[in-house]
């Protein structure tokens, strides 16, 4: 079974609220090109800002990564350093 991809704000590549960071995730791009092209477009008459603004509130934001350790399930096993 293949987890479904979904387009989810950026907690890694973000500036402002990390929409430019996810969309570029989750298409596979460079963040640095999906920044140029949406200021190459935004100054083309589009209405950036407003796009911008709607997808920070529609967009959800990825959830944290948590680094947990793992640990040996074995209880007996010796995890004391050696002194030698």
């Amino acid at each position: 079974m293949s987890k479904k991809k979904q387009l989810m704000r950026s907690r890694s590549n973000r500036i402002l609220g990390g929409v430019l960071g996810g969309v570029a995730e989750y298409f596979g791009w460079d963040v640095t090109f999906t920044r140029i092209i949406y200021v190459l477009i935004s100054l083309m008459a589009f209405p950036g800002i407003i796009f911008y603004l709607l997808a920070w509130i529609i967009i959800p934001e990825a959830p944290r990564q948590t680094h947990y350790q793992t640990f040996d399930a074995d209880p007996r096993r010796d995890v004391t350093p050696d002194d030698e």
